[in-house]
């Protein structure tokens, strides 16, 4: 049978021609809703102190996002797509459970209005805005933030710690003994940042991301397995602790869970390619564990996810998928 020129026609729609049933707000949601878990925990070991953190640096961030919405002209309905409010959980789960009232209140104002908007707004931050908030506060309230001994947790068995302070298991000066890996893994007892503790909680929060599609499993794989080698391989600082050379007592301590899981894996932040995202995720591992090794902070979490950060344009530019069709990569455009 003929086929007539109409038979043969080709209809071609403008892109994309797939669309993902995924939403902006779709994804930020299911990310609070990886994160409940850590945040269950937390509200056990540290009471009513995490409860009052979290919701300082929710609120003042939502607020934020709604000032910052206002002044820009935007509709304020973006500010219910979950951004604001993943922003504001993230940063509290990074301080500490002591920390006075105005550190979450500052931190989320200038998490939302400082490292997000002043940039154009979500999708267009440079870097991770709870991360900078974090790091800004750092500098701003070193004594609230830096303090080697943090408010003792609630224990999930055993005897209860000093119930004021007690050492921060990655403390270089003046720490107690290293504690189990199991204690470690499940956050009995253990000190520091509100969300960090219970090392269980993240990683199934994690994985029901990847599970999802909405964290890419190489991130957090090549930056734990980086800082596990390093941090194994390396020789000792000066500030040498009986735990500095175990690479398993690196991976459960501190904040390189969450970090890995639910900060690394921005979308924004973090280069469009796999092997972009692998190289990003090694310079993550590598920074961490130089200042760990050799660094006067006990933790580099904050700062190696800031840094790589920084370095995802040029992964970005350097590091292009091939054209469809082709056998090279994309060229490098070059600058005039």
């Amino acid at each position: 049978m003929e086929q007539t020129n109409a038979d043969m026609q080709l209809l071609v729609s403008s892109s994309p021609h797939v669309r993902e049933p995924d939403t902006i707000r779709g994804i930020m949601w299911q990310v609070v809703i990886a994160l409940l878990p850590a945040v269950a925990m937390s509200l056990y070991f540290f009471d009513l102190a995490a409860l009052k953190v979290y919701a300082i640096s929710i609120a003042a961030a939502e607020a934020a996002e709604l000032v910052c919405l206002k002044m820009r002209g935007r509709p304020l309905a973006h500010a219910a797509d979950g951004s604001a409010f993943i922003t504001g959980l993230l940063l509290a789960m990074v301080l500490p459970p002591g920390a006075a009232w105005y550190v979450p209140l500052v931190g989320g104002v200038f998490a939302i209005a400082v490292a997000k908007h002043a940039f154009g707004g979500l999708g267009n931050n440079i870097w991770n805005p709870a991360l900078a908030a974090r790091i800004f506060l750092q500098f701003a309230y070193p004594v609230q933030i830096s303090l080697s001994r943090w408010p003792a947790p609630r224990v999930l068995w055993g005897a209860a710690h000093d119930v004021v302070t007690a050492a921060s298991p990655l403390a270089k000066e003046g720490a107690a003994a290293p504690l189990s890996y199991l204690d470690l893994l499940l956050g009995n007892g253990v000190p520091g940042c509100i969300g960090e503790t219970c090392k269980v909680a993240l990683i199934v929060g994690g994985v029901f991301l990847i599970a999802r599609s909405i964290v890419d499993w190489r991130i957090p794989l090549f930056y734990i397995g980086t800082a596990f080698v390093l941090t194994w391989l390396l020789p000792t600082g000066a500030h040498a602790r009986a735990w500095s050379a175990d690479p398993v007592y690196h991976v459960l301590a501190g904040g390189l869970m969450i970090g890995a899981f639910f900060m690394a894996t921005d979308m924004v932040t973090t280069p469009v390619t796999r092997r972009g995202r692998i190289i990003f995720a090694v310079g993550c591992g590598l920074i961490v564990s130089l200042i760990r090794r050799y660094g006067g902070y006990p933790e580099g979490v904050a700062y190696s996810i800031v840094l790589m950060n920084t370095c995802t344009p040029l992964i970005d530019r350097w590091v292009r998928p091939r054209i469809y069709g082709s056998t090279t990569p994309k060229p490098v455009p070059r600058e005039a």
